[in-house]
């Protein structure tokens, strides 16, 4: 076994923590253990680009995410990491010794992973499950989960912050940040067999694409490919009759080498004149995903995300992909 993420405390620190510190330094390296039991197994020594990794808090949130992300390992053949971060930060009060606090913490956090692989394993029996229990940082750490994996599942809310908000921070610090792809689930999905992209006059919006055709061919369901725009004030002189038609043509355009690569899906094409975000919006209220890219028209290089994207991650009625550009900054 071994210590994953975070930073144990420093051996050797006098006073009344001694003994608890004495107790952290045999606890620790259960953080980051793989619980082994029935179909669960050990990945160590494997690469983990077949490995879906999702945030596990006992929310409901994070558990329509587990659920979300263990239909899609059954449906793509891949292993499911569950993990769960406890923050350090959180608990790290100068006059209470953090090593008693985080070992029960862990324990429990421990108990809840079993519970929700073994859940996993009941309703997926073909997915293979491990667990793993952190202590850092939760955006930081799961961005580095989302570096290595094939995908990051989070749940849009979680057990903190303010019940009214729109989304948690950790999902939206993920989201905009993590180099790779990032799916917010939210608790209320519900199946409508059809998937929609976002499209931009950017490059950002490529590898969206490339994902959204790849999702809805492994899903054999239609792919509904959403150009919004909005028309100036200045533009009440202009043939708008032309204008609608040259979008249609660049839609067409940008959608013609992956109609060509994927000719098993349908694509439905839905070019409209309102803001990106409200567009979007709508169209996710009959999908069973939407993905867009981390940045869009607009937007800023070194932005992690995008205004569009931004959007539609705190008001999609649906699950939202949000697909990084290979090469795009990001800050730690």
């Amino acid at each position: 076994m071994r210590a994953s993420g975070g930073t144990p405390l420093p051996a050797g620190a006098a006073g009344d923590q001694s003994a608890a510190l004495s107790t952290f330094a045999v606890a620790l390296p259960r953080f980051g253990q793989e619980v082994r039991a029935g179909r669960f197994s050990a990945s160590e020594g494997r690469d983990m680009n077949d490995v879906i990794v999702v945030g596990a808090d006992g929310s409901p949130g994070s558990g329509a995410a587990i659920a979300w992300a263990a239909a899609d390992a059954a449906r793509k053949g891949l292993r499911l990491e569950l993990v769960h971060v406890i923050e350090r930060g959180t608990y790290d009060l100068p006059r209470y010794p953090i090593p008693w606090l985080l070992e029960p913490l862990g324990e429990a956090a421990e108990a809840m992973l079993e519970q929700e692989a073994k859940t996993v394993m009941t309703r997926w029996p073909g997915v293979e499950v491990a667990t793993r229990v952190m202590t850092g940082s939760a955006v930081a750490d799961l961005r580095a989960r989302a570096e290595v994996a094939a995908e990051l599942v989070v749940g849009s809310r979680g057990r903190g912050g303010f019940a009214g908000a729109l989304l948690g921070s950790v999902s939206l610090g993920v989201a905009g940040r993590a180099h790779g792809t990032v799916v917010v689930v939210r608790p209320t999905a519900t199946e409508h067999r059809q998937l929609v992209v976002g499209l931009d006059e950017t490059d950002s919006s490529e590898p969206a694409l490339a994902h959204a055709f790849a999702e809805a061919s492994l899903r054999r369901v239609p792919l509904r490919a959403v150009y919004a725009y909005a028309v100036p004030v200045h533009a009440v002189s202009l043939d708008l009759d032309r204008l609608r038609r040259a979008q249609y043509e660049f839609i067409r355009d940008r959608l013609a080498p992956w109609r060509a690569r994927h000719p098993e899906v349908n694509v439905i094409e839905d070019i409209t004149s309102m803001h990106p975000v409200t567009a979007l919006t709508e169209a996710s209220k009959d999908a069973d995903l939407i993905v867009v890219g981390n940045r869009g028209h607009g937007g800023i290089a070194s932005a992690v995300l995008g205004s569009v994207s931004h959007g539609v991650l705190h008001h999609a009625h649906c699950p939202v992909a949000v697909v990084r550009r290979q090469g795009a900054g990001s800050r730690r």
